[in-house]
């Protein structure tokens, strides 16, 4: 319930109501960015019965709290530590936007302020701009100066998660001295390509059973509670199971009696950064084409803890929110955002994906689906498996989207292209269809102005194609082994050279304990330690050495595969003495990863096991966990359990030491024997941290290992830890 009510205040721009002044930036953002269409159009978009629907939802939600309300000492721990009560829904809640994975526009003012910065070229040299060049030219008039201002903070504060300070909690239940929590690695690890997924399918050809076969893992920020919950739906017309938030009604992951689907990111940008000129007399007008336009202005009211309400102006161009106006320069910024269209709250369209039959359904669900970009994949009974991208994709005919452009009329979407227009295959000849996150696009596709320029490293998804191009039948423990794999591409790409350089005495030696390694970054080796930390200092230093020092305040980290594409052609970064130069960074980065281990673990390497406390590891600290007293933090938080991967391996556990990222839902689905079918979710299905079943699979999810997912009733049945029958009051 705790999560539902966070929920609902992000959605519903009420968090100074209970945090004050420093959530006021964020509720004006959110109220900014709010869906203002119409909500009958917006709710029946999601499936034809979608009022109906989500008004069920919601009525659902209300009656739960108004049962909880009657008892508040039984509320969950959560809101008597904040000393709040959670607060009735509306669709309005469940149609937000402010959870979703939107678009690009935080990158594409980096980009900007970068380009402004060292030019257009040395910023396409440092990134991983594909599969097409980008054109990064910003409008003429433009100035770094100008580019420096706060010009998304209100769209940043809308979209950051909700934090809480020691003064939020009840003073019974504060500790003292809120707990500092370990910092993770620098910003130079950080990579926004490695929140993602992989999912596949198989066809008959392909699998031990003779059935196809559905894989997914979806990896986002790892938390508690845990992102997703699983259901089961039955009802007239309804027999579906799998995951999805809790919050939207809905199977978003997951199969129905017919076919099984799944998703991965497919990168697409549906926010553009527009600047007009403001008008010196009224800056309430702007710069049109050849005359001038008012901006609309809606009036909106904002509680503030401890103060009168505040009355606030919320402005908005013919393109969208206006997020800043600079008076100096009479400038203003306007983010144009496609999520803001009819159909852009995330994962809802899947309602209609939860009664697909067939492809040809499926596929016309797809076209439903605007929010986020994805790798929509099925798989069905009668042998059949297919891949259709989705999201709403504005079509681009003479600018890229990556920077900011006049909001004059010079640079107009010309319409979105038609999600059914969008990448996909059915039953190829290879038998499967793999995602995860790279680039898909076929090299001769018609439609590239409607296709992004920023995708993930290509290493998990090689992975999985190179496993699954085998000429054999996998069976579900294959599957299984396959979506927790932590072989790392990177490591057999890198380790020659790294292999080849001259080192010193003690770096040989070490070097040496790499000599026949499997390249597997397992929680028990000691060889991936020393690989990863290798790993992580190249990445480090390719950021110190390589992003000139006007360039560090925006882009802070290089992409592993442009990294690697240097270490092997040392001339495009290197002028003379390519390989000497290249061997050199090779050696420096090796040193200064045995330091780090040395450091961190001891100087005596049998110590330096990869999954650790004190190196790689899981432990998740509750949004309340470093605010309360040890009993009470024991209760909300996750201990600290051994892990292997990193980002670029298919079982992905992000750069971070601690992770923070990767799969925490995963399933597993053979359409010829429904109750095959296997999953993980932590830390548990429950939200409420006095339940037994809130942390009750973190151990096993840890460990890789996965439980049955029954669907038929008689498996359920005989299963099942307990039962709760219902009835109307009527009855």
């Amino acid at each position: 319930m705790f999560q539902f009510e966070i929920w609902r205040r992000q959605a519903s721009g009420t968090s100074a109501e209970i945090l004050g002044e420093r959530a006021f930036k964020r509720d004006l953002g959110t109220r900014l960015f709010k869906f203002r269409g119409d909500m009958i159009e917006e709710m029946n978009h999601y499936h034809p019965r979608g009022v109906e629907i989500i008004t069920a939802f919601t009525n659902g939600v209300n009656a739960y709290i108004e049962e909880a309300l009657k008892q508040k000492d039984q509320l969950p721990i959560e809101f008597k530590m904040l000393n709040i009560l959670p607060q009735k829904w509306t669709p309005e809640i469940v149609i937000s936007r402010h959870q979703g994975l939107l678009g690009n526009i935080g990158q594409e003012l980096q980009t900007a302020r970068a380009v402004a910065a060292v030019g257009a070229e040395k910023v396409k040299e440092l990134s991983y701009f594909h599969p097409k060049d980008p054109d990064l030219t910003l409008p003429d008039d433009l100035t770094q100066e100008m580019l420096e201002a706060p010009i998304l903070e209100l769209y940043n504060a809308f979209r950051r998660p909700l934090t809480f300070l020691a003064e939020d909690i009840d003073p019974s239940y504060r500790i003292e001295a809120p707990v500092k929590l370990a910092l993770n690695e620098s910003k130079a690890l950080e990579d926004p390509y490695s929140i993602g997924s992989n999912n596949w399918v198989l066809d008959g050809s392909k699998t031990a059973s003779g059935g196809t076969l559905m894989a997914n893992d979806p990896h986002r920020t790892v938390a508690t509670p845990s992102l997703r919950y699983m259901t089961h739906l039955v009802a007239p017309g309804w027999n579906v199971i799998g995951g999805g938030e809790p919050e939207i009604p809905g199977i978003s992951i997951g199969h129905n009696e017919y076919g099984a689907w799944g998703l991965t990111v497919f990168r697409t940008d549906g926010e553009d950064l527009y600047v007009y000129d403001i008008d010196p007399e009224n800056p309430n007008r702007y710069k049109y084409q050849e005359g001038w336009e008012d901006f609309i202005i809606i009036k909106d009211s904002i509680s503030v803890k401890g103060e009168e309400d505040r009355m606030v102006e919320l402005k908005y161009s013919r393109h969208g929110p206006v997020t800043y106006i600079d008076t100096k320069h009479h400038k203003a910024y306007a983010v144009r955002s496609a999520w803001l269209e009819v159909g852009g709250a995330p994962y809802l369209a899947s309602l209609r994906m939860n009664q697909a039959k067939d492809w040809a359904e499926f596929k016309m669900a797809c076209h439903y689906s605007h929010i986020p970009g994805e790798n929509m994949i099925w798989a069905d009974k009668n042998g059949n498996i297919g891949w259709q991208s989705v999201g709403i994709a504005p079509v681009r005919e003479h600018f890229s989207g990556m920077v900011p452009v006049k909001g004059d009329g010079s640079f107009e979407w010309n319409g979105y292209l038609p999600i059914i227009e969008k990448p996909s295959a059915y039953n190829p000849s290879s038998g499967f269809i793999a995602t995860a996150n790279q680039n898909v696009t076929p090299e001769n596709y018609p439609h590239y102005n409607a296709i992004g320029y920023s995708w993930s490293d290509p290493y998990r998804g090689d992975r999985i194609d190179k496993v699954l191009n085998d000429n054999k039948n996998f069976s579900m423990s294959e599957m299984m082994a396959l979506q927790t794999d932590y072989y790392s591409l990177p490591a057999q790409r890198l380790l020659p050279f790294l292999k080849n350089a001259a080192h010193a005495k003690k770096e040989a030696r070490i070097l040496g304990l790499l000599e026949g390694w499997n390249n597997e970054l397992s929680p028990n080796s000691i060889q991936a330690a020393i690989y990863v930390s290798f790993e992580n200092e190249l990445r480090r230093t390719a950021a110190e050495q390589f992003i000139p020092k006007e360039a560090k305040p925006y882009m802070s980290s290089i992409q592993l595969a442009r990294i690697i594409q240097w270490v092997e052609n040392p001339s495009m970064v290197f002028e003379k003495q390519a390989t000497k130069k290249r061997d050199q960074w090779i050696k420096a980065a090796f040193k200064r990863g045995i330091k780090k281990l040395e450091e961190r673990l001891g100087e005596d390497p049998s110590n330096w096991t990869y999954g650790q406390a004190n190196n790689k590891h899981i432990s998740i600290t509750h949004a309340l966990g470093n605010l309360v007293k040890a009993p009470y933090a024991e209760l909300l938080n996750l201990p600290a359990l051994p892990r292997g991967g990193n980002s670029y391996t298919p079982g992905s556990t992000g750069n971070n030491l601690n992770q923070s990222s990767g799969a925490t839902f995963r399933i597993i689905v053979d359409t010829s024997d429904w109750d095959s079918a296997v999953a993980t979710n932590s830390p548990g299905q429950s939200g409420d941290p006095e339940s037994p079943f809130y942390r009750n699979l973190y151990e096993s999810w840890a460990e890789d290992s996965f439980f049955p997912v029954y669907f038929s009733k008689e498996k359920i049945l005989e299963n099942a830890d307990s039962r709760v029958i219902i009835r109307s009051a009527k009855e």
